[in-house]
């Protein structure tokens, strides 16, 4: 019978000022590297999302396991793998991430860039709520000011498009479960260790969806071209900002983690719009408009806050 899970313990030079800043920036620099997503599967518009998604878990895993053989990190895998509830959890994650990316290349390839965006515009009220609600974190008054606004916002833009932007909620939802799957595991498991469970827990699914492609040739991806070189890199594009926002989610509160998440789908939505140009109707920037009035009103209380736990440290 496997024993009860043990949350590993906390670096002996890591105070929690100093690793909630280190998470803050950990945040930050994988946001950045998700705002240029739409650049890079632009690249890869000739296949469809399910199979870009397939390679993508493939070789993330790949990249995985390189990772912990170059890093020895083969004892910290294996007290994951031993504790079933972790390896459950990071299942879940695996699989609902891998439909959020499905989610998003479809967008970003399919013309709804700026409906992507729009998705982790509103994650960070799903990534609140859950705060809230699940974990017993506690919202101060401007946070729950820039709730209701951005709530606002989500109805004025489906209001404008006049249908529910499926895409927009599906991506803010699955990412928000699986932020709190990641906050509940917390730094109990290493985030590269992490990961590997989470893309081999979706890799039989690529595989078989792979070898259906190949075997009724209808693959895009030719072995040895320049082409699949390209589809390669998706491991470790996909990699490094998951490992990032892993090792922030541990030390950050899960209200902090979503005011980082606007700048995402700032730069997506930057690339949306002038890059791939698409469409921005009147109200769709009276939409976003109202939420990034959220946005500046999060981030300064963010800072207020920040500004007066220092004082009361000093």
């Amino acid at each position: 019978m496997v024993g009860a899970a043990r949350p590993l313990p906390a670096p002996s030079d890591m105070t929690p000022p100093v690793a909630e800043r280190r998470g803050l920036w950990l945040g930050f620099l994988a946001y950045c590297l998700w705002g240029l997503f739409p650049l890079y599967f632009q690249l890869l518009v000739r296949s469809d999302a399910f199979e870009i998604v397939s390679y993508r878990i493939v070789f993330s895993l790949l990249f995985c396991l390189i990772a912990i053989a170059l890093t020895r990190h083969w004892h910290p895998l294996g007290r994951v793998l031993r504790q079933r509830r972790w390896v459950l959890m990071l299942g879940v994650a695996g699989l609902l991430v891998s439909v959020n990316w499905t989610l998003y290349v479809w967008g970003v390839n399919n013309g709804h860039a700026i409906d992507a965006s729009l998705g982790y515009f509103i994650n960070p009220l799903v990534n609140a709520v859950f705060g809230v609600l699940v974990l017993d974190e506690r919202m101060r008054r401007g946070q729950w000011l820039a709730f209701g606004i951005g709530a606002l916002a989500v109805v004025v833009l489906i209001v404008g498009y006049g249908q529910v932007p499926w895409v927009a909620l599906g991506l803010a939802l699955t990412f928000g479960v699986y932020g709190l799957t990641k906050k509940r595991l917390g730094t109990a498991v290493p985030p590269l260790p992490g990961l590997a469970v989470e893309t081999a827990a979706a890799t039989p699914f690529a595989l078989a969806y792979l070898l259906w492609l190949a075997s009724a040739g209808l693959g895009t991806v030719p072995l040895g071209s320049g082409y699949s070189l390209l589809v390669m890199l998706a491991g470790p594009v996909t990699a490094v900002p998951l490992l990032l926002f892993a090792a922030a989610a541990a030390r950050i509160p899960l209200s902090t983690l979503g005011i980082l998440q606007y700048v995402a789908p700032i730069g997506q939505f930057l690339i949306g719009w002038l890059v791939i140009g698409e469409q921005m109707p009147l109200e769709r920037w009276i939409g976003f408009g109202i939420i990034w009035v959220a946005l500046i009103i999060f981030i300064m209380d963010a800072l207020l806050a920040g500004k007066a736990r220092g004082a009361a440290a000093r």
